[in-house]
C-alpha cells in the first residue's frame, strides 16, 4: 500500500486552517480561510482527482473531528469527494474513543501509530492510504521517510505564522514531478515522488567559463 500526503499550502510553506477562519485557530493564527482567496474550477478538478486515486484514509484527530463534522451533512450523490470521505475505511491517530457518524468505518491508532503504518504498507495491497490535512501527523511521517507520493495545490498568497509540512526535520530529498500545472488564478497543482538526493553536479569556473561539472 502506498502512502500519499495531500496538502494545501501557501507561499511561504503554511497548511493550517486553508477552509474557513475558524478551522484551526491553534498557535494564534488568524488566516484562516486563505484558500478560498484564489479557489477555482483548477483546484476543484485537482482536488478530485487526489481522491479518486486513494482507497482508505490516514487522518489525525483533529483534521477527522473536522471532517467527521461536515462531510456526513453532504448526500448529493453526484458529490464524488463526499462519497469517498463517507464511505471508505479511516484510520485515525488518537488517544481517544471514535464515536459518531463515521465510527463504522474507522479505526484507531494509538501510540505505535507508525508501525502500525508501516506493516499497512508493507501489506502488498496495490492501494492508496491518503493523508488530508492532518499537518502535525503528515510532518511525521514526511520525518519518517514513509511517504510515497506527495500532492499539494500550492496558492499564490502568503499568511501570518502557521503550520507547514517542512517546518521540522527530515529525509533530503529530490522530487520528481509527476504532474504539474498552474490554475487560471495561479494555484500550482503538482504531484512529486521523492527519491534520496544525491548531489552530481556542480559549478565552476573552467577556462575562464563558468560551467556545470559532474562530481
Amino acid at each position: 500500500m502506498k502512502l500519499s500526503i495531500n496538502l494545501f499550502k501557501t507561499l511561504n510553506g503554511v497548511s493550517q486552517a486553508p477552509g474557513g477562519p475558524d478551522e484551526d485557530t491553534r498557535g494564534g493564527f488568524t488566516d484562516g480561510g486563505w484558500l478560498f482567496t484564489v479557489w477555482d474550477t483548477g483546484c476543484e478538478q485537482a482536488a478530485n482527482r487526489w481522491f479518486t486515486q486513494g482507497d482508505a484514509l490516514l487522518l489525525g484527530r483533529t483534521t477527522y473531528d473536522i471532517f467527521a463534522g461536515y462531510w456526513p451533512q453532504v448526500t448529493d450523490p453526484d458529490n464524488d469527494v463526499a462519497t469517498f470521505l463517507n464511505t471508505a475505511h479511516k484510520y485515525v491517530v488518537t488517544s481517544r474513543p471514535v464515536d459518531g457518524p463515521w465510527a463504522d468505518t474507522t479505526s484507531a491508532l494509538g501510540d505505535r501509530f507508525l508501525e502500525d503504518i508501516t506493516e499497512l504498507k508493507a501489506s502488498g495491497e496495490d492501494k492508496e492510504l491518503q493523508v488530508h490535512g492532518s499537518i502535525q501527523l503528515a510532518r511525521t511521517l514526511h520525518e519518517a521517510g514513509l511517504v510515497d507520493t506527495y500532492r499539494f495545490l500550492i496558492a499564490p498568497v502568503t499568511v501570518g505564522p502557521g503550520a507547514g509540512l517542512f517546518d521540522g526535520s527530515g529525509p533530503s530529498y529530490k522530487m520528481n514531478v509527476q504532474h504539474g500545472v498552474v490554475t487560471d488564478n495561479g494555484v500550482f497543482d503538482v504531484e512529486m515522488t521523492p527519491e534520496q538526493m544525491v548531489i552530481t553536479q556542480m559549478p565552476t569556473v573552467r577556462d575562464g567559463k563558468d560551467v556545470v561539472e559532474e562530481v
